[in-house]
C-alpha cells in the first residue's frame, strides 16, 4: 500500500469498506440461496476463490508489481504456501456452511449468532498471539454480544430461534461458522505479523502477492472437492447450473469481503475485525429504517447504546500486537529486483 497515508488512516478506510462489505453480503447470499435455481455451492466458492485471485494480480500489478514478480513470489514463499493451506481450507468450509446456514435461517438470526465469532477471535488472539485482553474488554466484548443480539429482536420477541430441524442446523452450521472463523482469522493475522515471510520480505505490497497466493490455496482445495464430491452433478448438468444475477453478485461480495478483511488484518487486528462487522448488523437496520420503512423499536435503541459503549470501552485499552511487516520493508520485489 502507498506510504501516502499512515498506516492508521489505511486502517480506517480498510474498517469502513469492511463495515459496507458486510452491511450487504448477508442479504445477498440470503436471496441467491433463496431467489435463484439451486446451485452448487462448491461451484459459487470457485468462483469467489478465482475472481479474488484476479483482484489480487490486479492490485500488484497497480501497486509497481510484474507477472514475473508474482511467479518469483510463489517460488520463493512455498513454504508460506504449505502454511496458508490451513486458512484456505477453512475460508473454504466457512463459504460452504453460509449457505447451508442461510438457506435454513432468516438473515438477522443467522447475523445474530455468527457474531459469536468475536468472542472465539479473542480467545485464540490470547492461545495464539499472546495477547492480553484486559477485565474492561472482556466487558466490552460482552456488551457488544448483547447489543447484537438486542438489534435483531423485535418487540414481544422471546427467543430467536424457533427450535425445527431446520433452525437447528442452521444454528449449528453458524455456531460452527464462528468458530472457524475465529481462529482462520487469528492464524492469519499471525503469519502477516509475526515475520513468517521474512525469508523473502521484498514485495512492495506483500498483502497483494499473499492474497494470491492463499487464492490459489484455495482453488486447489476447492476444486479437489468439487471433483470428488460434486462431479456426478457437475457431469449431469454442468458446472456453473444455477447461476442467475443474484449469484453472481454474491459471489463478487464475497471475493471483495476477502480481500478487504485481509486488509483489515494487515492495518489494524482481528478483534477491530470483528467490531465492523457487527456494527454492519446496526448499519443494517438503520439503512431498513430510512429506505424500507422498518420501524426501530425499544431493543434496536438500547442495541445501539451498548454497542457504542462497547466501542468506547475497547478502545481505551490497547491490545498488545505482534508487529506488522512494513510496506517500506517490501518494495525491491514488485519492482523486479
Amino acid at each position: 500500500m502507498g506510504a501516502w497515508l499512515p498506516s492508521a488512516s489505511w486502517s480506517s478506510i480498510f474498517l469502513l469498506l469492511l463495515l459496507g462489505q458486510n452491511t450487504s453480503k448477508t442479504l445477498l447470499l440470503r436471496a441467491a440461496v433463496h431467489t435463484s435455481p439451486r446451485f452448487l455451492y462448491s461451484a459459487a466458492v470457485l468462483a469467489t476463490e478465482a475472481l479474488k485471485a484476479m483482484l489480487a494480480a490486479a492490485w500488484v500489478l497497480s501497486s509497481g508489481g510484474s507477472p514475473r514478480s508474482i511467479l518469483r513470489f510463489l517460488r520463493a514463499e512455498w513454504r508460506n504456501f504449505l502454511r496458508v493451506m490451513v486458512p484456505a481450507g477453512i475460508y473454504n468450509c466457512q463459504q460452504m456452511l453460509e449457505f447451508v446456514a442461510l438457506s435454513r435461517l432468516e438473515a438477522p438470526v443467522f447475523s445474530v449468532i455468527v457474531q459469536t465469532k468475536l468472542l472465539t477471535t479473542a480467545l485464540f488472539s490470547v492461545l495464539l498471539l499472546g495477547k492480553q485482553l484486559r477485565a474492561q474488554q472482556m466487558i466490552a466484548l460482552v456488551l457488544l454480544m448483547v447489543g447484537v443480539i438486542l438489534a435483531q429482536m423485535k418487540g414481544g420477541q422471546k427467543t430467536l430461534l424457533d427450535v425445527t430441524p431446520d433452525a437447528f442446523i442452521g444454528a449449528s452450521a453458524t455456531l460452527c461458522i464462528a468458530t472457524l472463523s475465529g481462529f482462520a482469522a487469528v492464524y492469519t493475522e499471525r503469519v502477516l505479523k509475526r515475520g513468517q515471510l521474512r525469508a523473502h520480505t521484498h514485495a512492495q505490497d506483500i498483502l497483494g502477492y499473499m492474497q494470491i497466493q492463499m487464492a490459489l490455496a484455495s482453488l486447489l482445495i476447492i476444486g479437489m472437492f468439487a471433483a470428488i464430491m460434486d462431479m456426478p452433478t457437475i457431469l449431469e448438468v454442468g458446472l456453473w447450473h444455477g447461476f442467475d444475477r443474484a449469484a453472481c453478485i454474491a459471489v463478487v461480495s464475497s471475493a471483495l469481503g476477502g480481500l478487504i478483511v485481509s486488509a483489515v488484518l494487515k492495518y489494524a487486528d482481528s478483534v477491530l475485525k470483528g467490531y465492523a462487522t457487527a456494527a454492519s448488523v446496526i448499519l443494517t437496520g438503520v439503512l431498513s429504517s430510512m429506505f424500507l420503512g422498518t420501524t426501530l423499536d425499544l431493543h434496536f435503541m438500547l442495541a445501539v447504546i451498548n454497542v457504542t459503549c462497547s466501542i468506547a470501552l475497547y478502545s481505551q485499552v490497547g491490545v498488545a500486537s505482534a508487529p506488522v511487516i512494513s510496506p517500506s520493508e517490501t518494495e525491491p520485489l514488485a519492482r523486479g529486483a
